[in-house]
């Protein structure tokens, strides 16, 4: 590490390039996190949006809340923008950081084939998914990171269907594949985490892919004021894994002490109310697996401990309804 790089929040600079005035809700996990990516990515960045939440609300003509170069076309081209963003720069011999912030529609879902090619071709970018886990801007509907279980408006509860049925896609395992040069996951509640991992990114060459857990105030239906406390029961519950990957090789850089409950994540968050003790036993019993293939047996998991072998999860009443 250089003596300019940042490792700690005390080291944080006080420059603002994603400002005040934009018109994000209060609480957005999305806001609060590309104002703390800003900061560590500097001036010497060039930003690209695709169609999502940021674009709306940080680009309300004519004015923009960043104080870098911004520009925005469509929906599904955020790996096709920045490779040709950065194959300009380097025609005309300019030196910076190429930066694309994505939502998880436009990198789950309609993005992903200018994604994979971004990352197959090693292009020398930065691409960021700030992941609010459904399309929030055009009307909250299920994507493929839509977790196991979730309302949206396009899988509702009903007589028919109880929220959405499939668990979410694991977008980085496709990264992955792809051998980059550096990924990682991150949360706004782990803060020295997050800037560890944003500072690393920004000094790498090659292509390199974060991934954000950015809680929706509306689209979660939350309190504002509960967004970062969300995000860390997200990671303690395993719904949320901290880690990296950076040559060849993943490893986690957060480690709970213990597994809690899902319901503790779950309970706080009106778009699961709905869920009874099957669903509840279907999203814990994953969210093991996911446990013990993240950490194996090295952290205490009580929640995934109270059933063995054929035993069934049990959670007495509906511990989510009337939140």
């Amino acid at each position: 590490m250089t003596a300019d790089e940042i490792s700690t929040i005390k080291e944080m600079p006080n420059n603002d390039y994603f400002v005040s005035g934009h018109g994000a809700c209060p609480g957005c996990g999305v806001a609060i996190a590309v104002n703390n990516i800003m900061r560590i990515l500097g001036s010497d960045t060039t930003v690209y949006v695709p169609a999502s939440c940021l674009i709306v609300f940080s680009a309300l003509y004519p004015t923009s809340a960043f104080r870098t170069p911004l520009l925005f076309t469509a929906f599904e081209n955020t790996g096709a923008v920045i490779t040709g963003i950065k194959a300009a720069q380097r025609r005309r011999g300019i030196e910076g950081t190429v930066v694309g912030i994505a939502g998880d529609g436009g990198t789950f879902d309609i993005g992903l084939q200018a994604l994979s090619g971004a990352a197959e071709r090693q292009e020398d970018v930065l691409y960021i998914c700030v992941d609010n886990e459904a399309y929030m801007n055009t009307g909250i509907q299920r994507s493929g990171s839509t977790p196991f279980g979730a309302w949206t408006t396009t899988t509702p509860v009903g007589k028919v269907t109880q929220g959405k049925r499939q668990m979410k896609k694991d977008v980085m395992d496709l990264v992955i594949a792809h051998d980059p040069e550096y990924a990682a996951t991150l949360s706004i509640a782990h803060y020295n985490d997050f800037i560890r991992k944003v500072e690393k990114a920004k000094h790498k060459s090659g292509f390199r892919f974060l991934h954000v857990l950015t809680p929706c105030v509306p689209g979660w239906r939350t309190e504002a004021s509960k967004s970062v406390e969300i995000a860390k029961l997200a990671v303690e519950t395993g719904m949320w894994t901290l880690f990296e990957y950076e040559e060849g090789e993943a490893r986690s850089t957060y480690k709970p002490h213990t597994m809690r409950p899902v319901t503790e994540y779950l309970h706080m968050q009106g778009r699961f109310r709905h869920m009874d003790n099957d669903d509840l036993n279907t999203l814990q019993r994953w969210l093991c697996a996911k446990w013990y293939y993240h950490y194996g047996h090295d952290v205490e998991q009580p929640a995934c401990a109270i059933y063995n072998g054929e035993k069934e999860l049990h959670f007495d009443g509906d511990p989510l309804h009337g939140v």
